[in-house]
């Protein structure tokens, strides 16, 4: 629908050599079960590709994000499947110029731990509760977010995926 052309790799079907033959324009380190650790070469090819080209990680991308640049990943406030929250955000990166709350689409039962974000990531938007839902990189073109953009009921999901996409 954003014009892109999307080539889905699994993270547990390939190596950095394959992503590097793809020649991607940005890559996206997307959702799934478990924690970085098991989240086969997301955490590889996010220290492979910074700084090359522009990196969004969703859900459990996002926790890579964190934990690549030395954040520690622990279990959420409050598990949250399907759930929807409202979000505040310092209006920078994928959220630059959208409203400054809006409703987003959450599945996970782990977020970064604020203590320990490396001061490399600033946190560019959270829940009312003060979650992280939203971290980016301070130098480098790498975002991260918690919940879903791409869900049909999160407010400005497809705005979002357009800003990185043009970053």
């Amino acid at each position: 629908a954003l014009g892109a052309q999307v080539i889905t790799v699994r993270n547990d079907a390939a190596n950095l050599q394959d992503l590097e033959q793809l020649q991607p324009s940005h890559l996206v380190i997307s959702p799934g079960p478990c924690t970085p650790n098991e989240a086969g070469i997301s955490m590889q090819a996010i220290k492979h590709f910074c700084g090359k080209i522009p990196i969004l990680g969703v859900c459990l991308g996002h926790q890579s994000i964190g934990q690549v640049f030395g954040g520690k990943i622990v279990r959420a406030q409050q598990v949250m499947h399907g759930k929807s929250s409202l979000v505040s955000h310092q209006d920078q990166g994928v959220f630059a110029g959208l409203p400054r709350q809006f409703s987003v689409v959450r599945y996970h039962s782990l977020a970064i731990e604020r203590a320990s974000l490396p001061e490399s990531l600033s946190v560019t938007a959270q829940t009312e509760d003060g979650e992280i839902m939203g971290v980016r990189h301070r130098e480098l073109p790498i975002e991260g977010v918690q919940f879903h953009p791409e869900s049909i009921d999160t407010e400005h999901g497809m705005a979002m995926l357009d800003r990185f996409l043009k970053h």
